[in-house]
């Protein structure tokens, strides 16, 4: 295939998704065709370096060896059941991922959506049979700028014009206050609320990292006035940050947890709340539930990414080379070419400085020089590469950055 060929292919494949897909994405103009590790190859033969690992559902990289093995053998076996029957992969996986949580019982779903949509549940139903709200006065305090997911009840809830905008009516039962305010949560908090909703770190908002002592407050907070803390790990989740969940780094342990993306591999969707027997006990047969939820195969997929887990190896890649990726970054802010950096472990959220473009153009540039990572609110960029990515291999991507900054 000539060059000119191969742009027509490329040309081809996005027009034929404009024409037959909704238009609720704005990817960048890259058509992959296989991926390997930290590194995507397109249909022209180009190859990218992937900065932006799935929003964290490829913490293990692309084509992980141990994960798509896992797959293969379930796939000879069983792929589903429905929760109508049971099957000898669930009980595995419910009582490894507790045992990783440091909780007791699971509830599995596939989306983080659907998870987000489990725990508010799950913190609801918690508040009238356990804490004694009176019917349908439970609230649920939240923080601005969050991202929860896109389904009618999140979205209820979510500050973001673009998520929320001609969606309505939306949900009742939410209190939106500042994120990293302890003030405005302590006076939203009333004998109704049920939970505080979290992420550790918020990621789309532009991987934004609370205030030292904030986590720890809010746990306090929770515990004195008998409200759930429920931390969405979706994305910080699962090793991003250096340790298994971010909110270690504050030494806070949630009520719940609320999990997905890295779950399950970037080979399949695995999502999960994960709490104590107290909390995920309310729930009678019927009440909840979901047809792929805790499925054979993704419960296969979810104990080899539970096994890595446990080894270590990937929560101390993402210390080291986050603690290289923030040095490097952190030049890029002394010299002005950017105004903030932000983030913890292999994660970062990096403002431009107006000069220079907007995320979305400095976006475009890096991926005329082969590196993919993805913009949000106009001036960001969001680094956040599979743990497995190599020091030369991330040197190499940040060379592009300061290339296209002209640092």
């Amino acid at each position: 295939m000539t060059t000119m060929d191969a742009r027509e292919t490329t040309e081809a494949y996005i027009a034929s998704a404009d024409e037959h897909s909704a238009h609720n994405y704005h990817p960048l103009p890259v058509v992959v065709a296989t991926a390997d590790g930290a590194w995507m190859t397109d249909v022209e033969g180009r190859r990218f370096l992937d900065m932006l690992a799935g929003y964290s559902a490829l913490n293990f990289g692309h084509g992980n060896r141990r994960l798509i093995e896992a797959a293969k053998a379930q796939l000879d076996r069983v792929t589903l059941t429905s929760r109508a029957f049971h099957h000898d992969r669930f009980a595995d996986f419910c009582r490894e991922l507790a045992s990783l949580c440091g909780m007791e019982m699971v509830l599995p779903m596939n989306t983080g959506a659907e998870a987000v949509e489990t725990a508010v549940k799950t913190a609801r139903k918690w508040g009238y049979r356990v804490k004694g709200v009176p019917a349908e006065m439970a609230k649920i305090v939240v923080a601005g700028n969050n991202f929860h997911g896109r389904t009618t009840t999140v979205i209820s809830f979510s500050t973001d014009p673009e998520a929320r905008a001609d969606f309505g009516p939306y949900t009742p039962g939410f209190e939106i206050v500042p994120y990293g305010d302890l003030t405005a949560l302590r006076g939203a908090v009333t004998e109704n609320t049920v939970a505080v909703l979290l992420e550790p770190i918020q990621g789309e908002a532009g991987v934004l990292v609370p205030p030292a002592g904030y986590l720890p407050a809010v746990r306090e907070l929770t515990l004195e006035r008998d409200v759930l803390f429920v931390a969405d790990e979706i994305q910080s989740g699962l090793g991003r940050t250096g340790r298994t969940f971010a909110c270690e780094h504050e030494g806070v342990v949630p009520d719940m947890y609320v999990l997905g993306k890295a779950l399950g591999g970037g080979v399949v969707p695995v999502s999960a709340v994960v709490s104590s027997a107290e909390v995920l006990g309310v729930f009678r047969p019927g009440e909840h539930g979901s047809t792929f939820g805790g499925n054979p195969l993704a419960c296969a997929v979810a104990l080899e990414v539970i096994a890595m887990l446990r080894s270590g190896e990937y929560q101390r890649r993402a210390t080291e080379l986050g603690e290289h990726l923030h040095r490097e970054l952190g030049l890029l802010k002394d010299s002005g070419h950017v105004t903030a950096v932000r983030g913890r472990g292999l994660w970062a959220g990096v403002d431009i400085a107006p000069a220079y473009g907007t995320g979305r153009e400095i976006s475009e540039k890096l991926m005329d020089r082969g590196v993919l990572v993805k913009d949000t609110h106009g001036v960001t960029v969001r680094i956040a590469p599979p743990l497995v990515i190599t020091e030369e291999d991330l040197d190499w991507g940040l060379a592009q950055l300061r290339a296209v900054l002209g640092a």
